[in-house]
């Protein structure tokens, strides 16, 4: 009997759409035996397991040649994520940890991997961090590596999808994918996994449309059936129709052309069409994205995460190292203004680097974290503030102050900066001259309702329209049984912006927004409505919001600003919003 067309939903991480033939691909985390050992064996273990560690290493050396002849950013990205994994099978946490297990609880090799990744995955899963759950997948990636060179089972490799192939997977890990061949490979879909993990920055890097967080794949799924995988919307339409399927072919064609034309946009300036200039920046969590910033014709970077250099390791880099690694990406971007926010680590972005410096409390999210840990840990604040400022004298250069609360923080942070520069300058370290701006984020609604306050002791505010919005709502949208509730049309949300925009106008500072509303073009008429001039996103989204730019008239859109502002019904706001934008998307 014919199977009817079977249409499952998940998370979209990688647009655009793909149309092929099912390859269900079985690779999975391995079961090895677990056993107990005699002290006996320990030794003739710990060989097995140290043979496993070389044999990996040679094998991710190889992956890395073979990532290196990848197109455009995936090659760096893939190269990035594979040196993270050598470095996790090199003296870390896991390898010792493993160790332990083998020689004080007498376990087998097999047996003392797999406990020891549970244990790593499982905490990083529980710091309710996308991000960081995401870096537990990393850590089973490692460990699925160790027991297949243990057991000398080396399964089936991503490589036999045929040519055309749509892969569906139980889970489809950072390695395998940064593997995937778009010449060969159409597009991917799995059970697992989310929008933040390596997974989908290397699927957007490649440019493979891509679902993840999609149930029942592997039951409904049959090799060889065609497949539809809608990248945008985060839906899997397995044996589509004929009516279906020719929708989707005419879709995937005007999306074609629609992306050539986007292209074209990379050098237009972002000018509204009664003449306004917009400034359009970059969001950076990895140094491997810096290649698509000036590409997506970004004009400097908004907003860089400096999280990346506290991951995957066991303890903190010293000044030199955050220098070579933020003074790189300054001179990447060539002259462009690069926003550097001091780390933003604590609560629930607990990094393993921190040691001893956090000490989780009963509330994390609310608790010690970002500039809360940096002013109770100065010595990590002051490494920090060295290494930008040294870094700023290769290109222009701001400073971020993640979760400030009050003007007695900033104060202190200028205390601080003021003892660093003392510092830097008494042993002759080149320093630019002015000093590079400093500015807050505005994220929680204490910030916002201070802005007028705030505002006098910075030079510009930043507005983290996620957590604004998480903290003004009390939702946490990692938490599946409220993240629906999480709305930014929310007027209390849309107010606190409008409040924090026109607080910065007042006292004649810059002000730009950096979460996800700046990249979404149905907020783009409101944003810039309530007067922001300066939008900060990821780079794939830049093209799309710069054409809706140039399609948009500013007293229009400030007049639908001040619509949005008098309404109090989310539901009406959101149909304001499709009204207004319907037909000039």
């Amino acid at each position: 009997m014919e199977l009817a067309e079977h249409r499952i939903d998940g998370v979209g991480v990688s647009p655009g759409i793909a149309i092929g033939t099912v390859w269900i691909s079985h690779a999975e985390m391995l079961q090895a035996p677990d056993r107990a050992i005699q002290p006996t064996e320990t030794d003739a273990e710990l060989q097995r397991f140290r043979d496993a560690v070389e044999t990996g290493l040679r094998q991710l050396r190889t992956l890395r040649r073979k990532a290196a002849q990848l197109p455009g950013d995936a090659a760096e990205e893939a190269g990035l994520l594979l040196d993270v994994y050598a470095r996790m099978l090199q003296g870390s946490r896991l390898v010792r940890g493993v160790e332990h297990r083998i020689t004080s609880d007498l376990r087998n090799a097999e047996g003392a991997v797999q406990s020891e990744i549970r244990e790593i995955t499982a905490e990083f899963r529980a710091m309710g961090d996308a991000y960081l759950a995401a870096r537990g997948d990393d850590i089973l990636e490692v460990g699925s590596r160790l027991i297949r060179n243990l057991t000398k089972d080396t399964g089936i490799g991503i490589e036999a999808a045929p040519d055309g192939s749509v892969i569906l997977a139980e889970e489809m890990s950072p390695a395998d994918t940064a593997l995937l061949n778009p010449a060969r490979i159409r597009g991917f879909a799995a059970v697992l996994g989310g929008a933040e993990g390596h997974t989908a920055i290397l699927a957007r890097s490649l440019g493979l449309p891509a679902v993840l967080g999609a149930p029942e794949l592997l039951t409904a799924g049959r090799n060889g059936e065609t497949v539809i995988i809608d990248g945008r919307r985060g839906r899997v339409i397995l044996r589509p129709t004929a009516d279906t399927l020719r929708r989707y072919t005419q879709l995937r064609e005007d999306l074609i052309r629609q992306n050539r034309t986007l292209e074209r946009l990379r050098d237009v300036e972002p000018r509204t069409s009664d003449g306004h200039r917009i400034g359009i920046m970059a969001n950076v969590e990895l140094p491997g994205e810096m290649a698509g910033v000036l590409a997506a014709g970004a004009e400097g970077i908004g907003l860089l995460r400096s999280e990346f250099l506290f991951m995957n390791r066991p303890g903190m880099p010293d000044e030199d190292e955050q220098y070579e690694q933020l003074a790189g990406i300054v001179k990447a971007m060539k002259g462009h203004p690069v926003t550097i926010r001091t780390l933003d680590a604590g609560g629930e972005k607990l990094s393993s680097a921190l040691g001893d410096a956090y000490l989780p409390g009963q509330n994390p999210a609310l608790g010690m974290r970002a500039i809360r840990l940096q002013l109770a840990n100065p010595a990590l604040l002051e490494t920090q503030l060295a290494a930008i400022l040294r870094a700023s004298v290769h290109g222009p250069v701001r400073i971020l102050l993640p979760m400030v609360t009050s003007a007695r923080e900033i104060r202190r942070v200028h205390e601080i900066m003021k003892k660093v520069v003392t510092r830097l300058k008494r042993r002759k370290v080149a320093l630019p001259d002015p000093l590079p701006p400093l500015g807050v984020m505005i994220e929680v609604p204490g910030a916002a309702l201070a802005a007028d306050s705030l505002a006098g002791f910075v030079d510009f505010f930043a507005i983290g329209s996620n957590d604004l919005t998480q903290y003004t709502l009390a939702i946490d949208r990692t938490d599946e049984q409220v993240a629906h509730l999480y709305d930014p049309c929310h007027p209390a949300v849309l107010r606190l912006i409008q409040f924090t925009t026109e607080a910065a106008l007042r006292s004649k500072i810059p002000v730009s927004i950096c979460g996800e509303l700046a990249g979404d073009i149905r907020f783009t008429p409101l944003l810039l409505g309530l007067g922001l001039r300066d939008l900060s996103m990821s780079a794939q989204s830049i093209p799309r919001v710069k054409q809706r730019i140039l399609n948009l008239d500013l007293h229009a859109a400030t007049r639908h600003a001040q619509t949005i502002m008098e309404q109090s019904d989310q539901g009406r706001i959101a149909s304001l919003l499709d009204d207004f934008n319907e037909g000039s998307c």
